[in-house]
Order: C-alpha cells, then structure tokens, then sequence
C-alpha cells in the first residue's frame, strides 16, 4: 500500500507508504552507509542514491483503494534520494572541512536542477535530521532530498503569506523580516557577505536558527560561485556553534525552503 490521500479538513496531502515498516533491524554495531555496507560497495566521497525504502516511487503502482470527491486518493509520484557527506562514520557534519562543505552545496544544486528535469515534481525538498533526540537510527552523516508531486503546505503558506504582505505594503516580506533582525542586531549569530544567521523573533523553537540570504534568490540554483562559499560557510559555523552550546554534538533539523 502506497499512495497519497488528501486530508479535506487541512487541505494537505498525506503520504501513506507502508514499505517503510519493511526496513530491517540491523544489528547496532553494523552501519548500511559505510563503504561496503548494503548501499555503496565501495569508498566514497560524496554520493547520493535512491532510498531503498521510499515513501514516493518515480512508477507507483495504482492506489490500494479506490476514493470519492471527499477523500481523494493519488498514486505516490516522486523521488526519495539519500546524501552520504563523508565515508568517515564517526565524522559529524561540523567537522566536515570547508571544501567537502562547499562541494556538498554543489551536490544539492546538481540534484535540485536534475530532480526539477521530472514534470511530475512540483517541490525539491532538501533536509537532514541528526541525532537520536530527533529520531533518526542511523548516525552516519547524511542527509535526504525529496521530489514531491506536490508544494508542502508550509511552503504554500509562506508564499501566501508573501503575497498578502507585498499587496498591503508593496515589499518583500523576507526582505523586512531580514531589515528588522539585522537592525535589532542581538539575534544574529553570524553574517558574512552572502547570507545572515539569526534566532528569528518570532522562534517556535530552542534554538531555531534561520539563515537568509541577502538577495533576492528563489532556490539553490540561483547562487552564484561565491554565493555557495559563503552558503556553505555559514552552515559550518551555524552547525559548530549547535555543537558549541553544550560541548558535544548537537541533534537538529536542516530544511531548505525554496521557491517551487
């Protein structure tokens, strides 16, 4: 059984996969992305590779069941890609060198400009969870990207927020968002040429952290060379002050919102 079903109460698509109660239970000792573990046979630098369990297929099968005008039903369209950062198990993703930073932000422009090829893709989505905290059972550094057939309902409110405040006040929302932070100055953690890190006043969490770059760029694809420097910079640092805060490394959530 996989495949979308449409939640007419949030308006939102809701992925139901039940392969991913297939994945095994691998014995603790044994990591499946090291070299010669089942996903990459050999060495690597850095690789990305379809999931072997994933919650969208590029050919799904029909749906299980059949829907009506209020519970409709899709087939589950999209890609599932995983990203290994490093061979190295125990090598977490602030001790990456800034090189292996700089390459991994080529690697999630060459994957957004390949995945976006698919007329069936309507959003790149690029994440990474680390540590146990937040669930994830493998600690080797990786991280995910999804090609949806849809725009996640987060990103559709944004932009409907963005909309509404250019046609109240004729600016860009994230512009002022960044004017105000970078005025007020005490919530910014670090800024260089291209982009600012901040704790937005606005936080839903501890220690959320938004990184905005400073000109008008609708995703990865947009940067220019030295714009990915300075991108992949201002990760590192972010990442090495997360792990500063209690001397260790730290569990967090890395998402990337883009245009669609």
């Amino acid at each position: 059984m996989a495949e979308l079903r449409w939640n007419p109460i949030l308006r939102e698509w809701t992925i139901v996969a039940d392969v991913r109660q297939a994945r095994p239970v691998l014995p603790q000792e044994f990591c499946p992305l090291c070299p010669g573990g089942l996903e990459v046979p050999k060495d690597y630098y850095i690789v990305s590779f379809e999931n072997r369990f994933p919650s969208l297929e590029r050919a799904p099968k029909a749906p299980s069941i059949e829907g009506n005008d209020l519970y409709r039903v899709r087939r589950n369209r999209g890609v599932c890609e995983v990203l290994l950062y490093t061979s190295e198990h125990d090598l977490a993703p602030s001790q990456l060198d800034l090189s292996r930073m700089e390459d991994l932000v080529e690697v999630w422009v060459d994957r957004h400009t390949e995945l976006s090829k698919y007329n069936f893709v309507k959003y790149v989505f690029i994440f990474e969870n680390r540590g146990e905290l937040i669930g994830v059972t493998l600690s080797h550094p990786h991280g995910q990207i999804y090609a949806f057939p849809f725009i996640p309902p987060l990103i559709a409110r944004e932009l409907r927020s963005a909309k509404l405040h250019h046609k109240r006040r004729g600016r860009c929302l994230f512009c002022d968002v960044l004017q105000q932070e970078r005025s007020f100055g005490a919530r910014i953690i670090y800024e260089n040429e291209g982009f600012v890190a901040f704790v937005p006043f606005y936080a839903r969490f501890p220690y959320e952290v938004h990184l905005y770059p400073k000109e008008h760029l609708l995703d990865l694809r947009d940067l220019r060379e030295a714009q990915r420097r300075e991108l992949a910079l201002s990760i590192k640092v972010v990442l090495q002050k997360y792990d500063g805060l209690f001397d260790g490394e730290f569990p967090y959530m890395m998402v990337f919102h883009q245009a669609p």
